[in-house]
């Protein structure tokens, strides 16, 4: 692109561009166009839009190389012609894809009114659909963000669509696309990519998981805080640059862009081997953080739209702990998080969406909790969203907690309190027999008064942010000094324990003790009704070292180790019985709330409760046992997909207790499907198959499931 001439107007000078093909100037304003946002390429040149209510002049900074420390060209935007109400538009012939470039805008710095413009500022296009390059040196104090690129979204998918899986039969697994495959022992020859993950989709087929859901892959900073001399990595992804941007971090080519058509290769593949994909996404705050962060975007283009402000203007409210709160429900950036998600639809063919710390969604510019908020509402009626999942982290940072009440039928949510309960029961607590039930059965109390469904709570024991299910069995503190914080990160309350030794041990009675919960959990978590929830690594006891907050380790503290599914093939091997057992069968995924009476006269109640001695179960007591019969009910179609009736026995206490069978449930022909006490093979039969109980009383093990399953 060269500069040719420029055309005078009354006080502003408008550079022309020569079409390399046509050999022709036009002025780079003739096409403009106010809508839509962003850099769109269409015949001859791109539209750029931008939004901006109190800017006073707005320019466009083009660069010919990622490196490159300033501009080549400049244009600017006719403070009348390119303004169309607070949308800055300018067309630029001779511009196409893969063009970098920056926005720049002139307007008050007035921080005690809100306002922090600075026209020397380079400014990350809000609805940028890639970027290139690093942080680069500052100048006179000025970040030089990564640049954004031009793109064109051209693809060919192959007749790919969204899966549109029922969500009462999706099983999801929580992964981090670079830290899946970076490990040398991942020999993947596309390590840390989204091309990686295409070369693991085999093992993930085999693990019978139908759902991935992705960390967060929209653009972020590699480092906190930009600007300054700070060396913690941000591992995890959750410091936004660019809402509707694949991270180019997890590229495997550099070229400008290729993120693009690497991450719709990577859904393509998930999609043909029948894999839902997920993104956790984070609205809630961006990488710009307080009045002492750097301007790299929403700041220099209108700070009092985008962020939630306090003292008049001057600072941030902070519901994030990240020093700034995204102003959600503002008309401009909830009109943004729309188009976003559309985006991700639309042009990426993701199957749902995890809202973080989605409780921000429902405060208003004040920062207070409201009923009904418009973007929740906005999000569960959209049409084109219709049948995508919405899943929301139903709390935030500032000490909301709506799991159960976050929104209507539409949202389905982390289920915080099963994660809690489930950890208490199997560690032995007092008083977790009636919670143990409730969870079960699929969080009833949480979701059916707002007319909820089990599958609206996704079940989970472990997640990215604590411990891995194998720390969980084997520190009973957290141990985070790697991440440089002395320790003060993380949470202090994780309901583990180290059952006699903290951290590794050659001790055999530990360590059995250890395999033993580990297959408890996982088999709670599988035999539950809702939605199961695995993190990526618990199959196989990847371990962070006793490290509950492993945000900034881009090494193999975070990093899944491929040596462990050889290592631990038997946890593995359990993992996959119990998720296959699951996907054929109904009865432990009902898609409505348990009632405890049978569908008809003659069937067994959908579920009943007892004690150790096949009575009733006493909810207000000290009992450390429990029987679960979920019965079944009559099916048509294919008999792999017949239900069958399942009883789970559960036996948290610290020594052996006999159970005897219940009376409705003996007469029933039983096979052994878990027992979490056994050793493998023993410890899980895959079709169900194993041989019945001996009698009418067994004995189980301090710390152990048995589940058994009508033939």
């Amino acid at each position: 692109m060269s500069s040719t001439n420029s055309r005078a107007t009354s006080d502003f000078i408008l550079p022309t561009f020569r079409l390399p093909t046509m050999h022709t100037t036009f002025p780079a304003w003739q096409f403009s166009q106010p809508l839509p946002y962003g850099a769109n390429v269409s015949e001859g040149g791109v539209q750029f839009a931008v939004f901006s209510r109190s800017a006073t002049a707005m320019r466009v900074l083009f660069y010919d190389a990622v490196d490159d420390l300033e501009p080549s060209h400049v244009v600017h935007f006719h403070p009348e012609m390119d303004r169309w109400g607070d949308i800055w538009s300018v067309f630029v012939p001779g511009v196409s894809a893969g063009q970098l470039y920056h926005i720049q805008a002139d307007g008050p710095f007035e921080p005690q009114r809100g306002h922090r413009f600075d026209g020397k500022a380079r400014l990350i296009d809000p609805y940028a659909r890639a970027l290139a390059g690093e942080f680069l040196p500052a100048a006179d104090g000025i970040v030089r963000p990564p640049k954004c690129v031009v793109v064109e979204d051209s693809f060919d998918w192959q007749g790919d669509r969204p899966l549109n899986r029922r969500l009462s039969e999706t099983i999801i697994y929580e992964m981090h696309v670079r830290g899946f495959t970076r490990s040398p022992s991942s020999k993947a020859k596309h390590p840390g990519t989204y091309l990686g993950v295409i070369e693991k989709i085999p093992y993930l087929q085999s693990l019978g998981v139908t759902a991935v859901e992705l960390m967060p892959v929209h653009e972020f900073s590699t480092n906190h805080w930009q600007g300054r001399a700070e060396t913690r990595a941000n591992y995890w992804g959750y410091d936004p640059l660019a809402f509707f941007a694949p991270h180019r971090g997890y590229a495997y080519s550099r070229e400008p862009g290729a993120q693009v058509h690497e991450f719709k290769q990577m859904v393509r593949a998930l999609h043909q081997a029948g894999i839902e994909v997920i993104l956790d996404v984070v609205f809630n705050h961006t990488a710009e953080g307080n009045q002492n962060g750097p301007t790299l975007s929403f700041k220099g283009l209108g700070n009092r739209i985008y962020y939630m402000l306090a003292n008049g203007g001057s600072e941030y409210r902070n519901y994030t702990g990240c020093g700034n709160t995204v102003n959600g429900n503002h008309p401009i950036v909830r009109e943004l998080i729309f188009l976003c998600l559309r985006h991700w639809v639309h042009n990426y063919h993701v199957d749902g969406f995890r809202f973080d710390l989605a409780s921000i969604l429902s405060r208003d510019r004040n920062g207070d909790l409201v009923p009904n908020p418009p973007l929740v509402e906005a999000i569960g009626e959209d049409p084109l969203l219709a049948r995508t999942k919405i899943i929301a982290e139903a709390w935030d940072a500032a000490g909301a907690y709506q799991v159960g009440s976050f929104s209507n039928r539409r949202w389905a949510e982390w289920n915080g309190r099963y994660r809690d309960d489930v950890r208490r029961f199997w560690r032995g607590d007092e008083g977790m027999v009636g919670p143990l039930a409730t969870r079960l059965a699929g969080s009833s109390d949480l979701y059916g008064p707002s007319g909820r469904q089990p599958y609206h709570s996704i079940n989970f024991i472990t997640s990215h942010d604590g411990f891995t299910l194998s720390d969980l069995t084997s520190y009973a503190e957290k141990h985070n000094a790697a991440n440089g914080e002395d320790n003060r990160d993380g949470d202090n309350n994780n309901y583990s324990s180290n059952y006699g030794v903290e951290g590794p041990t050659r001790r055999q009675v530990v360590g059995r003790l250890r395999a033993r919960q580990i297959r408890n959990f996982l088999a709670t978590l599988f035999l539950s009704q809702g939605v199961p929830m695995l993190l990526s690594g618990d199959e196989c006891r990847r371990t962070q070292q006793g490290n509950n907050n492993a945000y900034c380790q881009d090494n193999p503290i975070s990093w899944f180790d491929w040596n462990l599914v050889e290592k631990h093939a038997d946890i593995a091997r359990f993992c996959r019985g119990l998720i296959a057992f699951r996907r054929r069968q109904p009865t432990v995924r009902r898609a409505s709330f348990l009632v405890g009476e049978p569908a008809a006269p003659g069937l067994l109640p959908d579920v009943s409760w007892f004690n150790a001695d096949g009575g009733p179960v006493e909810w207000s007591g000290d009992e450390h046992s429990l029987v679960c019969l979920f019965g079944a009910w009559p099916t048509t179609g294919p008999s792999s997909l017949a239900a069958r009736h399942v009883l789970i026995l559960l036996n948290d206490g610290s020594g052996p207790k006999t159970f005897v069978l219940p009376p409705l449930a003996q007469g029933i022909d039983w096979r052994l499907f878990v027992n979490t006490a056994a050793e493998s093979p023993d410890d899980i039969y895959p079709d169900a198959d194993g041989p019945p109980p001996a009698g009418s009383k067994l004995t189980l093990m301090d710390h152990s499931l048995v589940c058994f399953v009508a033939a």
